[in-house]
């Protein structure tokens, strides 16, 4: 029968033809632990006669019996070197007693407690959390009851234009941009004065007010 291999839920392995080695990660955080390479004897018996190939221009099949070599007793050698990595990991994280998750000590365990921080927050970081999250809340409350459109004309009644040079917004009776001095093509257009002695009009006199002169 076979035998219950622990801490396994969590790993990546990444063990090739030259020999095994995994990296553990743990359930919570992901943070990971690698363990130490171990050299497969097949491994190395396929380097040395793909050396001997080289050196002598091919030993026929030589290189692929190593490689079925490999194949072969590869399964028994991977699941011993992951009990080996597994003893090795388990030294490195802590288990939790209550949900049976594998934890990182420096992050993800709460050492007063003797459980995991899921099962058992840390108090001040459970309490800076909520403040956390509870000021976040409060200012995206408190920044949608106020008006911050109160004083923008959606309407455009106040007939707002931009400076064809620098973009600053103008209205029509600006003469000319604040910002650059360039003069305002709506205001220039809507200007109306007198012909006889130049004061300004508005839209709708014919005759000027001033001297009596009919525009």
């Amino acid at each position: 029968m076979s035998t219950l291999i622990q801490f396994v839920a969590n790993y990546d392995d990444l063990s090739t033809d030259k020999g095994f080695q995994f990296k553990f990660h743990c359930d919570k955080c992901r943070n990971g632990y690698m363990s130490r390479f171990q050299p497969s004897a097949i491994g190395i018996a396929g380097s040395l006669l793909q050396a001997a190939s080289s050196l002598f221009g091919g030993l026929g099949g030589a290189e692929n019996a190593a490689y079925h070599i490999q194949r072969a007793v590869g399964g028994k050698a991977h699941d011993s070197a992951l009990e080996t990595a597994v003893a090795e990991g388990k030294q490195q994280f802590k288990q939790c007693t209550h949900c049976g998750h594998w934890v990182c000590p420096d992050v993800c365990w709460n050492h007063s407690a003797g459980l995991c921080e899921t099962c058992a927050p840390d108090e001040q970081e459970e309490l800076r959390t909520q403040q956390a999250q509870a000021t976040k809340e409060q200012i995206y409350t408190k920044t949608r009851e106020r008006d911050y459109t109160q004083n923008l004309d959606f309407l455009n009644r106040d007939a707002l234009s931009q400076c064809p040079s620098c973009q600053a917004k103008l209205t029509a009776g600006q003469k000319f941009c604040p910002g650059c001095g360039t003069p305002n093509p709506a205001a220039q257009a809507q200007a109306r004065h007198c012909t006889g002695c130049g004061t300004a009009l508005k839209p709708e006199q014919k005759f000027c007010g001033e001297c009596g002169t009919k525009n």
